[in-house]
C-alpha cells in the first residue's frame, strides 16, 4: 500500500517520525543522568526535549494518519496500525503529563515519579516503533506498490517492472 502523503516521492511519516523518537529518549536518559548528581542543567534540557518532542510527535501522529486512515478494514495491518497509533498516544499523553508539572514548577528538573513515568513511556515507545517497523517491512503499508530491487527513482513517474531471471 503506498503512503497517501509523499514529499518527492517519499513518505512524510517515517521523515517525521525520527525526531519525537530521539528527543524523547534523549530527555529520559538527560533527567537520569540529572537525578543522579549530573550537570543541573539537563534537567532543562530535558524540559526543552520534552515539548520539542512533543510538537514533532503531533506532526508525526497526523502524517501517520492519512496512511492508517487508506489502510482496508479487517486487514491484520488495520489492527497493528490501530495499536502503533494507540501506542504512540499514550507515549505522547505521558509525556505530555509529565512536560505539564515541570511547565511552572521552580526546577524543570524530573524527580523519581516522573522519570519512571518517562521510563514506561519510552518502553511503550519501543513496543510502538517495533509495530511501526511490522507494519513497513512485513506488511508494505507505506511502501510504493512497484517498489522492487531494480525500481526506478521515486522522482520519475514510470512504474518499476521486474523482470525475471534478471539478477543484476
Amino acid at each position: 500500500m503506498e503512503s497517501r502523503l509523499k514529499v518527492l516521492g517519499h513518505p512524510v511519516h517515517p521523515m517525521l517520525v525520527m525526531f519525537p523518537v530521539a528527543l524523547l529518549v534523549t530527555a529520559l536518559l538527560f533527567d537520569i543522568i540529572d537525578a543522579v548528581g549530573g550537570p543541573d542543567f539537563l534537567g532543562e534540557v530535558a524540559y526543552w526535549n520534552i515539548t520539542v518532542g512533543l510538537i514533532g510527535g503531533l506532526l508525526a501522529a497526523a502524517a501517520g494518519s492519512f496512511d492508517l486512515l487508506a489502510i482496508p478494514t479487517g486487514t491484520r495491518a488495520k489492527r497493528v496500525g490501530l495499536l502503533h497509533a494507540g501506542a504512540n498516544l499514550a507515549v505522547i499523553l505521558l509525556f505530555a503529563a509529565v512536560w505539564v508539572v515541570r511547565l511552572n514548577a521552580d526546577s524543570r528538573a524530573a524527580g523519581g515519579a516522573l522519570i519512571a513515568i518517562e521510563v514506561v513511556a519510552v518502553a511503550i515507545l519501543g513496543v510502538s516503533a517495533w509495530l511501526g517497523g511490522e507494519l513497513v517491512d512485513r506488511l508494505g503499508v507505506g511502501v510504493d506498490r512497484d517498489a522492487g530491487l531494480d525500481a526506478p527513482s521515486s522522482l520519475r513517474h514510470t512504474t518499476a517492472t521486474r523482470r525475471i531471471g534478471d539478477v543484476r
